[in-house]
């Protein structure tokens, strides 16, 4: 299998669960996507790299994308740490969800999930939010949130795989693999 993409996070997942892969990442412009809803974005972006993958790598192919969403808007990437500032201030004290869209593709078998994980956020102390921001930790994450990381431990409660909120919901692709 070839997991197409940078993610370390998705790599460590997949070797987590003892599943053999290479990891080649494909370039697919997200800033190009018009989408009124996060489920929508997400799922064009999968589609987008899928495309591209199945171009360069043709068969037994692993596509994700996450997208964070909370408070009804779509939170990307933080540009800046102003930017990571305001889109964590949007999920502290309230329910952020993270939704991956997942293809995975070998021969005879086409798979295609959208699966949802809900965090429910205590308010983020002040101080270490600033501390979170300075470290640079929120660089290339969706949401500039770190689940496993910053984020966690003003987790109130959790709905759905937490490996879905790290970018791939391992769980639902291993019957196929």
């Amino acid at each position: 299998m070839i997991l197409c993409s940078n993610s370390i996070t998705r790599a460590e997942l997949l070797k987590s669960f003892g599943v053999n892969f290479t990891q080649r990442a494909v370039d697919f412009d997200e800033e190009s996507i018009v989408a009124n809803t996060p489920k929508n974005f997400v799922y064009q972006a999968a589609l987008g790299k899928y495309k591209k993958a199945k171009d360069i790598f043709g068969d037994d192919i692993l596509v994700a994308d996450t997208v964070v969403t909370s408070g009804g808007k779509i939170l990307r990437k933080a540009k800046d740490e102003d930017d990571a500032r305001s889109i964590l201030s949007l999920q502290s004290d309230s329910i952020t969800s993270i939704i991956t869209c997942t293809i995975y593709e070998k021969k005879d078998l086409f798979f295609l999930d959208i699966s949802s994980t809900d965090y429910i956020f205590k308010k983020f102390d002040s101080e270490e939010l600033e501390k979170y921001i300075q470290s640079g930790e929120w660089r290339g994450k969706a949401g500039a949130c770190m689940v496993e990381g910053f984020c966690k431990p003003y987790i109130k409660e959790v709905k759905g795989l937490e490996t879905n909120a790290m970018g791939l919901p391992v769980e639902k692709v291993l019957p196929f693999v």
